[in-house]
């Protein structure tokens, strides 16, 4: 004789209301994609946020000898020239949300560290205004320093370093109105006093950017300051 009990059980309204909350969101985002079909960031193409053929490409791109000497900075590198398809891609991931980027662009990034065997002890995005960076939603820079500190193993703060006032687009300026544009607009934290920081930024092109924001740093004992970029201008 079998004397085992059955007990139902009834699921609980709040377990209910989690189920159809999900099942209403999953059927929000479909109608979405049916609507405004994703693209890849790159190239366009539809269905694919970052689509096979350009993320190869990336991949497979070549990393430039470049680098830039800058009196404040111990070293600066860039990974490629700013054009074609890494010029498309920052593009992307800086001005149209396509932050699925940040990984391709950082691991060429990795790959130019690990080359270069700077010793680092803190990795720093140069940061954006407040209000610049709440309009966009995100600082591109601090999606790549994260990615960086994950792969290398080095601290990463984004606390180390702020903007103080708000500047003009440097892409939009001379080289001699860059300098001035940034001049004392960054201000930097007594934690970085002794260390060895990395500054990281999406393009380099004068350099004056990551000049102000070295200045900053070492105005409150950093030690040296190197510089990365997923390209230069």
């Amino acid at each position: 004789m079998n004397n085992e009990v059955s007990i139902a059980t009834t699921p609980s309204p709040d377990s209910l209301l989690l189920q159809l909350e999900r099942s209403a969101a999953r059927a929000w985002h479909w109608l979405l994609d049916l609507i405004f079909p994703p693209a890849c960031g790159i190239c366009g193409r539809v269905d694919f946020r970052l689509c096979a053929g350009c993320r190869r490409e990336l991949d497979l791109l070549p990393l430039k000898d470049y680098s830039k000497e800058l009196n404040e900075l111990h070293e600066v590198f860039a990974t490629g020239k700013h054009r074609h398809i890494l010029r498309n891609a920052v593009r992307a991931f800086k001005y149209d949300g396509a932050t699925e980027l940040a990984e391709p662009l950082a691991a060429r990034m990795v790959k130019a560290l690990r080359g270069l065997q700077w010793k680092v002890d803190v990795i720093v995005p140069v940061p954006l205004f407040a209000d610049r960076e709440a309009e966009r939603g995100y600082n591109q820079a601090a999606l790549l320093g994260r990615h960086l500190s994950a792969e290398m193993g080095v601290i990463y703060s984004a606390d180390s370093l702020k903007r103080v006032r708000e500047t003009s687009q440097q892409a939009l300026l001379t080289p001699e109105e860059r300098q001035s544009n940034v001049r004392d607009a960054f201000e930097a934290c007594e934690a970085v006093k002794g260390h060895a920081v990395l500054l990281v930024d999406d393009v380099v092109t004068t350099g004056s950017t990551l000049r102000a924001c070295a200045i900053a740093l070492k105005e409150k004992g950093a030690g040296a300051v190197y510089g990365i970029a997923v390209s230069h201008a």
